[in-house]
Formats: C-alpha cells, structure tokens, sequence
C-alpha cells in the first residue's frame, strides 16, 4: 500500500523556535499542567475516599476501571466531535463535565459516605470528559507552538513533573484534611484547565470550517486516512503487541517485585527515579533532532528492556534505580519522537481522529495487559513474565526498525 504523501511544515503561532513561550503556549501549558496535575491526584483520592469509608479493596479497582473504560471506548468519538466543533471548544466541554464530577464527589465525602454507584458513574463522567479532551491535545499543540518537537518535550517534561507531584500532593493533603479536600483541589485543576483554554486565541484553520459529512461517515474517513499511512498503522499494530506484553505487564509486577522485596517506601522511590528519567527524555528530546525520528526513537526503547532485565533477575536496589531511570528516559524520548512525527505527518482536518484511533488502542490493550499480568505471573512466575517482556521489547524494536515505511520516515519542519 503506498503511502499518503508528506505534507509541508504547518503553519506556527510565531515566525521563530526562539519565541516558542508565546501567549497561547502559555496558556496551553498551564491548562496541561494544571489537568495532570489533577489526573494524577484521582487514584489516591479514590483510595483514600473509599478505604477510609470501609469498602473493600476491590471497590479501588472498579473505580478506577469505571474511569479507564469510558476514556477508551469514547476518545473515538472524542476525536470525530473534536474535529466537529473545534478542538478548544471540546477541551473546554471535557474540562467542565470533570470540573461537576470532581466537585459532586468532593462534597459526597466531605459530607458523608457516598454510595458505590454514585462513585463509578462520577468516575464514569470524568472518564468521559477525558476521552473528549485527549483528542484534540494532538492538533492543538502544533497551533501553539513555534517549534512541534520542543513543545511536545516541554509538555512531556511537565507531564512527567505533575506525575510525581499530583499523587504527592494528594496525599499530604488527605494526611492534613480528607480525600473531599483532594477532590475540591481536583476541580479547582480542572478549572483552571478550563480557563485557560478559553482564553487561547487560535487563528482559523481551514479544517474548522471544512465541510463535515455524518458523524458515522466521518468515523469511517478517519478509518480511511488511518489506513492510507502505513508508518502509523505500523507502529500503533506493533504498539497494541508492545502495550499488551510490555508495558500492561511492567507496572502492576514492578509494584508487587519491588514491594515484596524491599518495601512500599522503596518502590515510591522508584516510581520517582522512574518521573525523574522521563524529565531527563524530554530535555534531550528538547536538544537531539533526528532526521529520522521514528528510528531514534525505536532505538531509544531499547532502555525499557534494561528495566525488565533488573526486575526479572531481582537484582539490588541500585540496580533496580538505574533501571527505572533509564526506562523512563527511553519512554519519554519515544513519546516526543511519536507525538511530533504524527502531528507534523498527519494533515490537520484528519489529526484528532488519527490521534483518537492510537489512544484507543492503546488504552485497551494496556488495560487488558495490566488486568492478565497477576494471574499469568501466578501461573509462571513474575520473574519469567518480566524477562519474556523484555524479549518481547527486543523484538518490537527489531520489527520496528526493519519496516522500511517506518524506518525511512523523515522529520518535516
């Protein structure tokens, strides 16, 4: 199949990468920082809310999941409506539908014991407003910022910051009042978020005032352009593989590996040291321009494979944070690579519905490799669930840099 043809630099809200911090990228920062910052703060929240009202653990996890399930199965449509009715415009619903959720579950544990129903659809509801916000972050950043690659690694960087910091946060302020006071500073996140997005000042794109056929035949052309590029239906093909295998897995057998072995303190200290090397991907993603993005960053993934190694053979603690760092690092430079390449490749009238189709994707074969990883680690061991990630990484690099649509594709801009 051949592929669509490149398209030519995207227009920029500034005539140079020196003038990158304009107004709208400002404004556009402080609304991603401040909704991470929010997003980062709901697990402990809900956590503390519901164990500290005497539900039982599962009712955590059901939670959460009622929060991941709408974002994955809506962020398709999220990303027809965001073309629909203008990125912003859906940010700023998202930001509304979390900001009522947020504040209904501040006040139900302020004042008293929520029922569980009540919990999983407020849950429901900011996962809502999730899949329609995430679309449109993808066409929005190269409307904002001077210089795709630079904005999408300062956004990383933050991303990486706020990861650490919101669940931080979270729990010195349940520790000092109550998970209602964390829900009420998650609302305030969302806000702000709001706020923020409504004050940008976006010049018109063409795609705005395109004509738009029918929600369902818009579905289908999205399909259609998602198909026409063989690099990105590559790489998000591979990804489901490596998100299912790799990624689903590591998290949840890093949390049992590292705490059975050294102790819950030790692995908080590795989820930082873990933030920590995505700051440092994101500053070097900030520095290094490859020509071929797609292939620095699949050589880049190769450090995700140290971190499975050090889990799977149980090695020490030093060991254990080296690998944490540089998995991290890896990650973040993969992401930055990803994000510009699909945001400088993919025309604009087409980006929030492409970025949809990778989200979706990933989300559920995350999901589906975080909720088998326990009970396949029961039956062959945590230790061998690791290092055959770790294989599994190898070859998804390996598949990764022999396509030759992936291999060969070329930084625009």
């Amino acid at each position: 199949m051949r592929d669509a043809p490149p398209l030519p630099p995207l227009p920029c809200a500034s005539l140079g990468p020196d003038r990158l911090w304009n107004r709208n990228f400002r404004l556009f920062f402080v609304a991603r920082t401040a909704a991470l910052f929010g997003d980062g703060m709901i697990p402990v929240a809900l956590t503390a809310g519901l164990l500290g009202a005497g539900r039982p653990h599962s009712s955590v996890g059901f939670a959460l999941a009622a929060w991941m399930g709408p974002l994955a199965l809506f962020v398709l449509f999220g990303g027809v409506l965001a073309d629909r009715f203008t990125p912003r415009r859906m940010m700023i619903i998202a930001d509304a539908l979390r900001l009522i959720g947020a504040s209904v579950l501040a006040v139900s544990f302020a004042t008293g014991n929520p029922p569980l129903w009540a919990v999983y659809a407020l849950s429901a509801v900011a996962g809502v407003g999730a899949a329609l916000f995430q679309p449109g972050v993808a066409s929005t950043t190269p409307r904002v910022a001077t210089d795709v690659q630079r904005g999408n690694a300062v956004l990383r960087v933050s991303e990486a910051l706020m990861t650490m910091a919101g669940p931080a946060f979270a729990g010195v302020l349940v520790g000092l009042a109550s998970a209602g006071a964390v829900y009420a500073a998650n609302a305030a996140t969302f806000l702000v978020s709001g706020i923020c997005l409504f004050l940008l000042r976006l010049a018109p794109a063409p795609s705005d005032e395109a004509p738009r056929g029918t929600f369902v035949a818009e579905l289908v052309d999205g399909w259609r352009e998602f198909k026409a590029r063989s690099w990105l239906w590559g790489v998000i093909a591979i990804w489901t593989v490596y998100g299912f295998a790799v990624l689903g897995p590591m998290l949840p057998l890093t949390a049992v590996e590292v705490t059975e072995a050294h102790g819950s303190g030790t692995y908080g200290a590795m989820m930082a040291v873990n933030g920590a090397g995505s700051v440092l991907g994101g500053l070097l993603a900030l520095r290094l321009r490859p020509r071929r993005p797609l292939t620095a960053g699949a050589f880049a993934l190769t450090g995700v494979c140290l971190n499975l190694v050090v889990l799977g053979l149980g090695l020490p603690v030093l060991a254990l944070g080296a690998g944490q760092f540089v998995a991290g690092a890896a990650f973040a430079f993969w992401l930055v690579m990803w994000s510009t390449t699909v945001q400088t490749h993919v025309p604009p009238e087409a980006l929030n519905r492409l970025h949809a189709y990778d989200v979706a994707g990933s989300l559920l074969m995350l999901a589906a490799g975080r909720a088998l990883a326990g009970p396949v680690a029961d039956r062959l061991g945590a230790p061998e669930v690791l290092l055959a990630g770790a294989v599994i990484n190898m070859l998804a690099v390996g598949v990764l840099l022999a396509a030759r649509p992936i291999r060969r594709l070329e930084r625009i801009g």
